[in-house]
C-alpha cells in the first residue's frame, strides 16, 4: 500500500483526524515483523487557543515538535507511565497534531507477533512498543519503522464524531466533537 506523502498532513487538522480513519498505521519491529493496523480512532489538537493542546502554555521543550513540520511523530509521556502517539498537522509554526487514540489489527496483511489490545491510545503504543525514541521523526519513511499507509481502493469508512477523552479542565474545549471514530468498529475505545 502507498505511503501518506507529508503533504497529506498539511491540511486542516480536523480534516486529517477524519481522512485518517480507515488508513494503515505500519510497523516495523527488530525481529523484522511487520503489523499493519486499521486507524478506528482519533483525535484532533488544534492550534494555540485549544485549552486541551499541550500548545495552548506556548512552545516548551516538551512540546517543540508540534510547531515543527507537518508529518512528524509527537511523542509524549504522560501519567508516569504512557506513551501517546500523535502526528503533526498543518503548516510549520501552527502548532497542532492528531491523536491516534484506537486502530485494528488488519488480518489481511497481518504478518507480525503482536496479539495485543490497541482499544486506546495508552495500550496501542504499550502494544506496538513506540516510545519517545520516535519523537521528531517522520511518518511518512519506512526507515524508523514506523509509517501511516493510505486506505485500501480509497474505500472511506463511516465516521461518527464525539467530544474528546480526559479534556474536563478544557473549558469551552472540553465540549469540542474533534474525535473522530468509526462507527460500529468494536476496537474504538469509548463508544
Amino acid at each position: 500500500m502507498k505511503i501518506l506523502p507529508q503533504s497529506f498532513y498539511n491540511r486542516d487538522t480536523l480534516k486529517i483526524a477524519r481522512d485518517l480513519l480507515g488508513c494503515f498505521l505500519a510497523r516495523s519491529l527488530p525481529d523484522g515483523t511487520i503489523g499493519r493496523f486499521k486507524i478506528v480512532e482519533t483525535e484532533a489538537y488544534h492550534g494555540p487557543r485549544d485549552l486541551a493542546s499541550h500548545a495552548s502554555r506556548g512552545c516548551t521543550p516538551r512540546n517543540a515538535v508540534m510547531f515543527g513540520a507537518p508529518g512528524m511523530i509527537y511523542v509524549y509521556f504522560t501519567y508516569g507511565m504512557h506513551y501517546m502517539l500523535n502526528i503533526v498537522t498543518g503548516e510549520e509554526g501552527y502548532p497542532a497534531a492528531v491523536l491516534i487514540r484506537a486502530v485494528e489489527p488488519y488480518v489481511k496483511y497481518q504478518r507480525s507477533n503482536i496479539k495485543c489490545r490497541f482499544d486506546g491510545p495508552a495500550r496501542l503504543t504499550k502494544a506496538l512498543r513506540i516510545d519517545k525514541s520516535f519523537n521528531g521523526l517522520p511518518v511518512f519513511v519506512k526507515k524508523h519503522g514506523l509509517w501511516i499507509e493510505d486506505r485500501e481502493g480509497g474505500i472511506k469508512p463511516l465516521v461518527a464524531r464525539a467530544a474528546r477523552i480526559g479534556v474536563d479542565y478544557a473549558g469551552e474545549y472540553k465540549e469540542k466533537l474533534w474525535r473522530f471514530y468509526v462507527k460500529g468498529d468494536g476496537f474504538v475505545s469509548k463508544k
